[in-house]
């Protein structure tokens, strides 16, 4: 564990540390947190979702090693706002699955391997909350290694699909190629750690087949014809009015997966 740790920042791995950003919200949790990767004893790190445009907040981040890299896990503002600016303060270069959201660099790709801040940053592709969801995978982060998730898994509650560009086909496919990776730490973009990256995979998927089995019913009992607003009234009958419309979006991604479910057969 690097033993610099200041009171902004707090241990979350072994080759970790977070900042969290001042930007709570109904679908932020607690804020962002930016995390800094670094093998112990090496000066450089490597920023994970540098979070909102916040002075205070990137400066943090800047000050907490010789940023040699930033890296993106996918393109929503909480994530990105911030990225422009951490780059004017350290020099560093942005890599993102995303080009619009690379600075100085090249793409991410799916499968490649980073060496950076003394260690290595696995690139694994987790399409299905945004069609250019990435994750990043420290395999020499303690016995099993740890997972920056971003948000493809929250440290509470459970993941948005942004459709049209959150797809649940390639949900469920990430959360497979996900638990491939064991019982890892998961170190998600919003809320708190989590141990065993497997069985929290394992929760995500049956949450999923609960409510498609819940949206299913949902339509039987309105004739099939429903539409996103009178589904998600019946699924999400107690859903706060501040998350409504990523209801209707999960509620969306669901009731397209079901159909091209229904077109193959």
């Amino acid at each position: 564990m690097n033993p610099d740790i200041t009171p902004a920042l707090k241990a979350s791995s072994p080759l970790t540390r977070f900042h969290l950003a001042p930007n709570p919200g109904p679908m932020s949790l607690d804020g962002t947190n930016s995390y800094l990767i670094s093998a112990g004893g090496h000066p450089g790190t490597a920023v994970v979702d540098p979070g909102p445009l916040d002075e205070a907040h990137l400066h943090a981040l800047a000050a907490a090693g010789s940023v040699e890299l930033i890296l993106i896990t996918h393109r929503h503002a909480d994530h990105t706002a911030g990225a422009a600016r951490l780059h004017e303060l350290t020099g560093a270069p942005v890599r993102a699955a995303d080009p619009a959201h690379c600075i100085g660099a090249a793409p991410l790709r799916p499968g490649e391997t980073i060496a950076v801040a003394g260690t290595e940053v696995r690139v694994v592709a987790t399409p299905g909350h945004t069609s250019d969801s990435v994750c990043f995978h420290l395999p020499l982060d303690g016995p099993a290694g740890s997972v920056l998730t971003g948000d493809t898994i929250l440290g509470r509650g459970t993941t948005v699909l942004d459709h049209p560009d959150g797809r649940l086909d390639d949900y469920l496919s990430s959360l497979d190629r996900l638990e491939l990776l064991g019982p890892a730490t998961v170190l998600p973009a919003h809320g708190p750690v989590l141990p065993a990256l497997d069985a929290v995979v394992r929760d995500y998927r049956s949450h999923r087949l609960d409510r498609l089995s819940q949206i299913r019913a949902a339509l039987a009992g309105l004739g099939g014809k429903a539409g996103v607003a009178e589904v998600t009234d019946v699924v999400y009958a107690d859903v706060d009015p501040a998350v409504r419309r990523a209801a209707e979006n999960s509620v969306a991604a669901q009731l397209e997966y079901l159909r091209t479910l229904h077109d193959r057969t």
